[in-house]
């Protein structure tokens, strides 16, 4: 890598690294991801009405995406451990379309982004539907996990299009 690459976890030589934020200034940060799950109605019924044998799974959902965000530095290798201070879930559900969106937004204040926590937050949680569901539908589709809008540190406010 050169010294002008964009790609931040690669120093001059092109080795990872994890990205000193030590100079950072400590900003309010917030990240919003979202993604979601298609399902069989049958299976969409199950879980829309928290009628399935594991019980609530959009309440364990929920608690996953939590869990999630808070160790997302210890599942991608070079996320620094951020304290966070907010962890928001949200679930859509769209009976046309058998669909369940999940929303995370996710906040600190600090010295770096929590986009990686967003989206780690909403891929867990769609994860773990797939899982208390599986029993009853193994042909389920997770797709459009996307970043949708991160504010704070020097990059400013980015927002999908």
């Amino acid at each position: 890598m050169s010294q002008d690459s964009p790609l931040t976890h690669f120093d001059t030589a092109g080795q990872a690294h994890m990205v000193d934020v030590g100079a950072k200034v400590e900003t309010a940060r917030r990240a919003r991801a979202s993604g979601r799950i298609r399902m069989q109605p049958a299976t969409f019924e199950l879980v829309r009405s928290g009628s399935a044998k594991k019980g609530d799974v959009l309440g364990i959902a929920r608690i996953a995406a939590i869990q999630a965000a808070k160790r997302t530095g210890e599942l991608i290798p070079l996320c620094h451990p951020i304290a966070l201070t907010r962890v928001a879930v949200e679930f859509d559900l769209e009976t046309a379309t058998s669909t369940v969106t999940c929303t995370t937004t996710v906040e600190t204040f600090g010295r770096t982004g929590v986009e990686m926590e967003a989206l780690t937050a909403c891929s867990v949680a769609l994860l773990t539907i797939y899982d208390m569901t599986k029993a009853v539908d193994r042909g389920m589709v997770i797709e459009e996990i996307r970043l949708l809008e991160k504010t704070g540190g020097k990059s400013g406010h980015w927002q999908e299009d």
